[in-house]
This record gives structure tokens, sequence and C-alpha cells, in this order.
């Protein structure tokens, strides 16, 4: 019988049992499966509803490269400048969700004159998508603003300006109601209503009024429509006499909206608040005006708050503390007399750290299916000098 060559051992050794273990080759991540871009748009905009983002706000995918194209690296950035462009064709990225859109004010053509242009030459070489949430993550539960809230410590808040509902009512601004008895006066009315555009959910139905059998009839329209509609009823004093006029408001969407005003859980004074929102935003030094009357030691209970630009979102809201990038030299000079302290910690710095949080809660709602990175070059370009 020949030997048995793979037991056998040199003089002096010994044999060493060991538990066996999966071994990863030498830099090669874990394996992942990729998305198309469509598949991923889709997914982004469950994530974050395009239709919660600012009427003047430009969301969406804004670069698309020629389909079929697939996503296998999703590159976050606060902002996309040049530099952040070059770091993310290095890093091999598909796509890009850049926060604020580099696109905003249309592009009448792509060439190599503007930065901003560029931007979209570079994204298209190198088959590079560019997808913009901006005012979306603003308004969402776990969004800009609530990771900004995490700033002030233990805190309740609520939405300075609630979100609607997008898609309620169905359709126009306005529900009109009359009650008419002459049903000859009325088939004429019906046919001069339904030949008025923007008119729908038109019905009749019968109603007794103060004992009377008659005919109520319900529409709804447009602002533009309503005043046809009204123009037509006053003919008839008795028809117009028994109008009413509602207007179609959406239902709010809770914990949704522009910006946030926080009740902490105990009061704290003022210097502690700035100490606070240094170490959340990873910054040495931020701008300080303090109310009228206030000083660092002065408790701080409520805090209402806006990550960018807070102008139109925080004024005229009651509150010991404003908090935000940016305002106007003027705004902080009327909260200030309202007795109302205000930190700014320039624009992007209120928004960046949001991306690291980001990074994982779009691994989840993604399954993993890809990989997520966040931008090293990215940064404010105000720096304290």
């Amino acid at each position: 019988m020949a030997p048995d060559h793979s037991c056998m051992l040199l003089p002096g050794t010994q044999l060493v049992r060991r538990p066996l273990r999966c071994i990863r080759a030498w830099g090669r991540p874990p394996s992942r499966s990729a998305m198309d871009l469509r598949e991923l748009v889709s997914a982004l905009n469950d994530f974050a509803s395009l239709s919660l983002a600012e009427r003047w706000d430009n969301v969406g995918l804004l670069v698309e490269p020629s389909p079929p194209h697939t996503v296998n690296t999703l590159f976050l950035t606060n902002d996309l400048t040049e530099e952040v462009m070059e770091e993310a064709v290095q890093k091999k990225a598909d796509l890009i969700l850049s926060y604020h859109p580099p696109i905003f004010t249309p592009l009448k053509r792509v060439t190599w004159k503007t930065w901003k242009e560029r931007l979209v030459v570079r994204a298209l070489e190198h088959r590079i998508g560019i997808y913009s949430p901006h005012t979306a993550y603003d308004a969402i539960p776990h969004g800009v603003n609530n990771w900004l809230t995490k700033g002030l410590g233990a805190c309740t808040s609520v939405p300075l300006h609630p979100s609607t509902a997008p898609s309620y009512p169905a359709e126009g601004t306005h529900r009109v109601e009359f009650c008419a008895d002459n049903t000859e006066h009325l088939d004429t009315v019906l046919s001069k209503i339904k030949d008025i555009q923007e008119i729908s959910c038109l019905t009749t139905l019968p109603a007794r009024v103060e004992g009377e059998e008659q005919t109520r009839v319900t529409l709804n329209c447009s602002q533009k429509a309503l005043l046809e509609v009204v123009a037509l009823l006053s003919q008839n004093s008795l028809l117009y006499h028994k109008t009413e006029i509602l207007l179609l408001q959406k239902p709010l969407l809770p914990h949704t909206g522009m910006g946030r005003l926080c009740t902490l859980s105990e009061p704290v004074s003022l210097s502690d608040v700035i100490e606070r929102i240094k170490s959340h935003l990873k910054l040495p030094h931020i701008r300080l005006a303090v109310g009228m009357g206030k000083t660092l030691e002065s408790p701080v209970k409520k805090a209402a708050l806006c990550a960018g630009s807070g102008n139109s979102v925080l004024k005229g809201m009651e509150a010991d503390l404003y908090l935000t990038g940016e305002m106007s030299h003027h705004d902080v000079l009327d909260a200030v007399a309202n007795g109302i302290s205000v930190i700014l910690c320039e624009h992007s710095n209120t928004e960046r750290g949001f991306l690291s949080e980001l990074r994982d809660m779009l691994s989840i709602h993604l399954q993993n299916k890809i990989n997520i990175i966040v931008s090293e070059k990215d940064r404010d370009p105000l720096q304290v000098a």
C-alpha cells in the first residue's frame, strides 16, 4: 500500500488543529448587486416624495445618461462643484446625489464656458447621472431639519410650516354648492356650467330645503373657473343668494414641512446651546447675535431652526433662539430687537453633516444593493481667516 504523503510530518513538527475561517480576498469589497437608474430613481422618490419640495425648487433627476444605465456606486454630496465632480469621476460614481441642485436656472447651451455647463459635460462624458432632492429632504420627518434638531439635545419638534398632502383634494381649489327648484332653468344653468373649462366633480342630488323638494348642485373648480361660475350664477338672484363657496384645503402631513420649532426637555443656557451646536456640526466657530435683554447665561427653552437659509422660514416665529445657516442683516436686527438670539453657522454647514446619516438610511432603504459613498472634497466655500 502506498504511503499517504499528505499526512507525513517532518521530524520535530506537531499538527495543530484550528477552526476553519472564511477568508475574503485581499482588498475585495463584499459583493453587491446593481440597480438600473430608473429603478433607483423610483426608490429615491419613495424615500422622499418630490411633491414635498418647494414650488420654486428644481428637484429630481437632472442629468440622465442614455439608457440603459446601471448604477453600482451612488455618490453623495451637498454641493456639486468641479472639484467634487472630479472626485466622483475618480471614484467611478454612476449617480451623484447632490443635495443642492447644480442646475437651477435654465441652461440655454451646454458648452465649456461656465462651470455649471462643464458639470453637465463631464457628467455625460463619464456616464454619470445627477439627482437632487433639496427641499424635499428639508420637509421629510427623517430629513435635514430633523438631523439639525439633534444638535440642541433632547427636545420635541414640530414643523414651522407644515406640508400638505399632495393628492387631496383630487381636483379644483374651490367647491361651489347651490340649490334650485326650477328644473327647466336649472338645466339651462347646468348646460352653461359644463361649457366652462376646469370644472370637475359636477353632481346633482335631490334635497329638501325648508320643506320643498329641490336639487342640490355641487361642483369643484379652479380659481379661474370660479370667477366664471360666480358670474353665471349672479345673473339669477335666487340662485346666487343660495350659493355657498368653500375653499378646498389639503390635509396637513404630520411631522412634515419646512423648519422646526423645538421645545427642549429642560431649559439650557445660551452658552451651552452654542457648544452643543458646535459639537454637532463639528465647527470651531459660529456667528452669534444675542437678543435684546439677553446674555450668554439666559435660558433657551424654545428654538426655531431651518437648515440653509432661514430668512423666510423663521421670520416672525416666537422663540428664544433662531438657528440657521444664514440670514439677512436686517432680519437678524429684527430678531435681536424682539429679544431673540440668533446663531448662524454658514449655509451648507447646517446641511452637510446629514449626508453620513443619509448614507446609512439609504443603505437600508435600497437593501444594500449598491455602494454608497460620501464626498470627501465637499465643503462650505466660506472659512474663518
